[in-house]
């Protein structure tokens, strides 16, 4: 019975499969209950109309949905196929979508296939929190993973490519140029990046029109810096960053991010100062875990289905800890009770009402990780306290 259980949590196969059953079951239920219930997937849908008919993206439009877009006009293209299907079978179709890019993301991290699975089980119940609001996030925390392994594997463009999509589509996208030291080619890599660029400027452009597309492309700046202000306020259920949990433990919503965001970006920046590292996998896929946090801790936006992105970072640096102490461990299930089951009937609506949205708690266990990384990141020893499993 044993080795049954171990084969059943350590198999990849296993687990990827669970992921497309969970994708199509949380599509589904979402449907059943009607269309209040898919509000994100039919805000996905109208950008792609909105294109069409050449109306500004960022406003509301009550009659097709609530709330407003907040994605770049590339996005258009790529939930274009889905708006042709009836909806039950869009949302099951873009779930599965989104769960495939993470799926090949899993694969390409140089772990053994053991760990690819336990990196997969250890994030499914993030995984189902991004599902269930339709949002981009599952796909984007593949395409940064991507974006890095792709440049382990010396595929720059394939890396690039990755890059700007989540440019485009989510602007989160950018940080997958943290690997950029890594790169054996920079001159492909920045070329790759360059093409790129201009292809996916002007896609959009080629069904609707140049003036509509770099309107679009203002709108969306204009959108976003609006977007940041709005989500500066205690207790909402946005600002779930390390900069929403400090500025509601003191209780004032106008501390500018960039009293968090500058020594922040200094904490990121200094290992690179470690060149002799930049060999190291260990050193390089702990700039990844970094990375994953930092993109989340760092952004007003970061909301609950965000976290999935987050997640992942922590699950990187766990699993190649060569010696997985007490604290290691606590870390772990710290970040798994509070971040991962935060906002899951775990805990009584009054404690995530009061507690864990007031004070944006799902972020505390991973500034802690983090911290954490940044610190071995600095000071650690590549070569004797890491394993990876590949």
């Amino acid at each position: 019975m044993k080795e049954k259980i171990i084969y059943f949590f350590t198999q990849y196969k296993i687990i990827a499969s669970i992921y497309l059953i969970v994708a199509v079951l949380t599509a589904l239920s979402k449907w059943s209950r009607g269309m209040g219930a898919y509000n994100n997937y039919l805000i996905f849908k109208g950008v792609y109309a909105n294109t069409l008919l050449q109306r500004n993206l960022y406003v509301e439009y009550p009659e097709w949905y609530f709330d407003k877009n907040h994605y770049g006009i590339l996005f258009s293209a790529i939930i274009a196929p889905f708006t042709f299907m009836p909806d039950w079978l869009g949302m099951m179709l873009w779930n599965l979508a989104n769960v495939a890019v993470f799926l090949l993301a899993i694969h390409q991290l140089p772990f053994s296939q053991k760990y690819k699975a336990l990196f997969a089980w250890l994030c499914l119940q993030e995984l189902i929190t991004a599902l269930v609001s339709f949002q981009f996030n599952v796909a984007l925390t593949g395409l940064i993973i991507l974006s890095a392994c792709y440049i382990y594997r010396q595929q720059e463009v394939k890396s690039a490519f990755s890059i700007l999509i989540g440019l485009f589509v989510k602007i989160y996208g950018i940080v997958g140029l943290s690997a950029f030291f890594f790169v054996k080619n920079k001159m492909k890599f920045i070329l790759a990046l360059v093409l790129g660029f201009g292809v996916f400027l002007v896609l959009p452009m080629l069904y609707s029109s140049p003036q509509f597309g770099l309107q679009a492309y203002a709108d969306w700046y204009t959108e976003l810096v609006i977007k940041n202000s709005d989500n500066q306020v205690l207790g909402n259920m946005q600002d779930m960053s390390l900069m929403g949990f400090f500025r509601r433990i003191i209780g004032d919503a106008s501390i500018s991010n960039w009293v968090f965001l500058f020594p922040g970006l200094v904490v990121f920046a200094l290992p690179y100062l470690r060149v002799k590292q930049y060999h190291n996998r260990a050193f390089q896929l702990l700039i990844l875990s970094s990375t994953l946090l930092f993109t989340v801790l760092f952004s007003s936006g970061s909301e609950s289905p965000t976290y999935i992105i987050a997640v992942a970072g922590v699950m990187i640096w766990y699993l190649i800890q060569k010696d997985k102490n007490k604290w290691v461990n606590a870390l772990m299930i710290f970040v798994l009770l509070l971040t991962c089951f935060g906002m899951s009937d775990l805990y009584p609506s009054f404690i995530k009402k009061n507690y864990i949205i007031k004070y944006s708690l799902k972020a505390l266990p991973c500034i802690l990780v983090w911290l954490r990384v940044s610190y071995e990141l600095l000071f650690a020893n590549m070569e004797k306290n890491y394993q990876i499993q590949d």
